[in-house]
């Protein structure tokens, strides 16, 4: 298997794939593919696996790219960002937004990473339901933005927006403080919350959140369709994933002849 990341702004990864190799994605995710390559859609372990992925903000379906021959797929993300290629041993994780996987080797496990604290979970917007990818392989995970990378000495603490957050190893610690200062909270603009990431561990920032793309964006809409664009998001953040499943399960069974099971 090789594989080239192209672009600067708007990337994509192709990968090269012999006969017999396969790489899967959550679904919406391929850019192309040759007629060496077989797609597989399915549940990725059953009713209950798809459920599980669902709520911590993946795909209800996931896709395998099988190679027949000498296979080539491409993925690219859907915002502007970073991929870039983890190269996991046997047992190796890393932590990852909601939204950061793009594609892995089929031997990448794919699950949630649900942390000990409730109140990163309560306060910390997509800190509590996080995925976690396990080796050994490949996976191409995708940062909104410039990506920066930090080591965290241990005990070292970094205080981080939440949506600044995109990738870190096991080791590193995540949790939820207030902001402190009443004047900072009011007028701050950094909302209530901030993460806390506590070493030691590797950790990659995103420059661009995503959620602020959506709101610079959302000012430059007509009043109308800005009330209406803000309604829909707040609606998605509470019937999400929900939605997500039941067009899935519809699309599964409704779909015809796109080799979904």
């Amino acid at each position: 298997m090789q594989f080239e990341i192209s672009g600067a702004i708007m990337q994509t990864v192709a990968i090269d794939l012999s006969p017999g190799e396969t790489v899967y994605s959550q679904t919406n995710t391929m850019a192309w593919m040759n007629d060496a390559v077989q797609m597989d859609t399915h549940t990725g372990g059953g009713f209950l696996a798809g459920l599980k992925r669902s709520f911590g903000g993946g795909s209800f379906f996931i896709t395998d790219f099988t190679a027949t021959g000498n296979g080539h797929v491409a993925f690219a993300p859907r915002f502007p960002g970073t991929i870039f290629p983890a190269q996991l041993q046997a047992g190796q994780s890393l932590i990852c937004r909601k939204e950061t996987f793009l594609c892995a080797q089929k031997s990448v496990a794919l699950e949630l990473a649900w942390q000990k604290r409730l109140g990163a979970g309560f306060f910390g917007g997509d800190g509590f339901i996080l995925q976690k990818v396990t080796g050994p392989g490949v996976v191409w995970l995708d940062l909104s933005g410039e990506v920066v990378e930090r080591d965290l000495a241990p005990g070292e603490r970094l205080l981080v927006h939440a949506g600044h957050v995109g990738v870190f190893e096991p080791s590193v610690g995540f949790d939820i403080q207030m902001v402190r200062g009443f004047k900072n909270i009011l007028f701050g603009g950094e909302g209530l919350f901030l993460a806390t990431l506590t070493g030691p561990g590797h950790i990659w920032l995103q420059s661009m959140p995503i959620i602020n793309l959506a709101e610079e964006i959302g000012r430059y809409l007509p009043q109308n369709a800005g009330e209406s664009t803000a309604s829909s998001v707040g609606g998605a953040a509470a019937t999400g994933a929900a939605i997500g499943i039941a067009g899935s399960i519809l699309g599964g069974l409704l779909g015809g002849g796109d080799n979904k099971t």
